[in-house]
């Protein structure tokens, strides 16, 4: 059903501050997009087949500057890389698991995207991530 952990979004308060800190672990920003649908820059970083997402918000009403001001700065989520994000919404919908998105919409690098809610999944909101490449 799964294909691989496609990635895991981190939200911080300052883009370039986080970007000093993982690029002085030894790891580089691919690109930076803003993503202005969801109030948020990214920040990607590859690891293998996998990639950290930074995200830093770019209003105050955005979802993840209320996460920050909720719980500060750290893991928001945990993306599932899938072939058929449809059929996979249609099927956890069926299934009683409680969607954020029922339908895809486009998140940063031009993947469709949907959220499962955390208390669907033991706490963790899961975003689904179907992605061209």
């Amino acid at each position: 059903m799964f294909k691989k952990i496609d990635h895991v979004g981190i939200a911080v308060k300052n883009l370039e501050e986080a970007i000093k800190v993982w690029e002085g672990l030894g790891l580089k920003v691919d690109e930076i997009e803003e993503v202005p649908d969801q109030k948020v820059r990214t920040a990607i970083i590859r690891i293998g087949e996998s990639r950290i997402e930074l995200l830093e918000p770019t209003a105050e009403d955005s979802p993840i500057a209320k996460f920050i001001a909720k719980r500060g700065e750290g893991i928001h989520h945990i993306a599932l890389g899938v072939t058929n994000i449809e059929e996979h919404l249609k099927e956890l919908k069926k299934k009683g698991y409680r969607l954020i998105d029922e339908e895809p919409r486009i998140g940063a690098g031009g993947a469709k995207i949907a959220f499962v809610h955390p208390k669907a999944v033991t706490g963790v909101l899961l975003e689904l991530c179907e992605r061209s490449e």
